[in-house]
């Protein structure tokens, strides 16, 4: 049984998008489609892969056959699954073969979101892993075609990463921090 409910994770996840995503512009596109409400937030009850899995095909199929309109992107909470980073970081292979298994490759991708996000090569602790951490293990689902257009109106999309990591340097631990106070 998870700790919180899905109202409070949802909560974390939305102070998470508004105070590090949009308010750090950890990702230039994310604003827009907050404002026009086109986020679904899911909460999975799952506590083990093979259900995990089972909500993932769900929402990937709801969200290839919702109106981008009303839906832009999913973000699928787990919190009760995957809490180790490695595990999480192995069932990406999963989800992606996911995407293929229902034949939606160059129409949806998934990524990754965790509390414990730590990129190859790097330090647990480096604060460039930040980026990438979330208050809870989500995958983020996303249309291709809206990740063009988004590429299309920021040309210096290319520039994201490293403006991330500039951004989170200059915050530092510290900063980070106080951003949850």
């Amino acid at each position: 049984m998870n700790k919180f409910t899905p109202d409070e994770v949802i909560a974390a996840t939305r102070l998470w998008l508004d105070k590090a995503v949009i308010g750090l512009n950890l990702c230039p596109f994310a604003k827009a489609v907050q404002i026009k409400q086109q986020i679904r937030y899911v909460v999975s009850e799952a506590t083990s892969e093979e259900a995990l899995l089972a909500d993932l095909l769900h929402e990937l199929q709801f969200l290839q056959k919702a109106d981008a309109e009303e839906v832009e992107t999913t973000l699928l909470i787990h919190p009760g699954v995957l809490t180790n980073f490695l595990d999480y970081n192995d069932f990406l292979e999963v989800a992606d073969a996911a995407v293929g298994e229902l034949d939606l490759e160059g129409e949806l991708q998934v990524a990754s979101f965790h509390p414990d996000y730590q990129f190859a090569d790097s330090d647990a602790d480096d604060i460039d892993n930040f980026s990438n951490r979330s208050p809870y293990p989500t995958l983020h689902l996303l249309r291709e075609s809206s990740i063009e257009k988004a590429v299309e109106a920021f040309p210096d999309a290319a520039n994201i990463y490293e403006h991330n990591i500039e951004t989170l340097r200059a915050l530092g631990h510290e900063g980070w921090k106080k951003l949850w106070v």
